[in-house]
């Protein structure tokens, strides 16, 4: 019994990486708003844990697009002091980061969390917050819809202006569009009920439309596209899922593997004892092209083959 004892001993201290693995943290997950992109990302923020070996009991809430109640959610996380938490989209990371002080967080899908306050730096986040940005190649993004669409002048865009990740993004897209003589005409709402009227003012004052990863917008996107159909304005995307529901084409994140990049920095907390205040903002490079030929019919647009050609799927 003596010599057994002295190996487990022995054992334990060799492996302390296993000791690690065979804890089941508690993770917290505030997200700001229910939509394919956003769910893609806490999926496979849970996929790769999983797969690292990690057990985790998770506790997930849902902000149903409301601040008031991120920052509700935000206290009962504080009160349950799990081992980690991780944040979807800069509302709920905003909430959580204004209560949160003394547990890890990693935030997921935040444009410029520099602007949003939520860390120093992008290389030197600086507390006890780090994440992944998603912030959109706006310049590429605009390339390819000058590239199916070489006249467009006007360009619509709908967006929340109460939604950091957005204002930032239309204010790069403005730049941009400027560079090629594009003007773009703002469409700003509040919440998704007003996506459908924001949707008709844009009717014969544009020539497309283009859309942030815009949580609030995203969420109403059939009401978007029903209004792009029956005016033959054609609409282009910022994430991929929006094209597999009807817009024309989208050059973007791949959401469900930023959420699995996001996996491995929890890990690195977790297992490894890494700090987010040293852990620089993580962002993906690699993008990914999709195009809606049908829902390009539809909104009287042929997209070019060159286009489609190259696409990483059409639809």
């Amino acid at each position: 019994m003596k010599r057994l004892s002295t190996v487990l001993f022995a054992l334990a201290l060799l492996l302390p990486a296993g000791s690690a693995l065979a804890k089941d943290y508690v993770i917290a997950v505030s997200q700001i708003v229910e939509h394919p992109a956003l769910d893609a990302m806490r999926q496979g923020f849970k996929d790769e844990l999983k797969d690292k070996g990690l057990a985790a009991t998770y506790r997930e809430y849902n902000a149903q697009g409301s601040m008031d109640l991120a920052i509700q959610i935000a206290s009962q996380i504080l009160g349950d002091k799990p081992d980690l938490v991780m944040t979807i989209a800069t509302p709920t990371s905003q909430a959580v980061a204004q209560k949160v002080k003394d547990i890890p967080v990693l935030f997921t899908g935040v444009t410029d969390p520099v602007a949003a306050g939520l860390v120093k730096s992008l290389e030197s986040p600086g507390a006890n917050i780090s994440g992944m940005t998603d912030k959109s190649p706006v310049d590429r993004q605009v390339a390819l819809i000058l590239e199916v669409m070489p006249k467009l002048k006007r360009l619509g865009y709908v967006y929340n202006a109460g939604e950091a990740n957005s204002v930032v993004s239309f204010e790069q897209a403005k730049a941009e569009c400027a560079k090629h003589g594009v003007n773009v005409v703002p469409s700003t709402i509040a919440n998704s009920s007003e996506v459908y009227a924001a949707a008709k003012s844009l009717v014969g004052n544009c020539e497309a439309v283009f859309i942030p990863t815009d949580n609030t917008v995203v969420s109403a996107l059939e009401s978007l596209i029903k209004v792009c159909e029956e005016a033959k304005l054609p609409l282009f995307a910022s994430d991929t899922d929006s094209v597999a529901r009807g817009a024309v084409a989208a050059l973007a994140i791949d959401y469900y593997r930023m959420g699995r990049q996001t996996g491995r920095m929890a890990e690195r907390i977790l297992v490894k004892g890494e700090k987010p205040a040293a852990m620089p903002v993580e962002t993906l490079k690699d993008l990914q092209l999709y195009v809606n030929a049908k829902a390009a019919g539809r909104m009287g647009l042929t997209v070019p083959q060159a286009v489609t050609g190259r696409a990483d799927k059409v639809f």
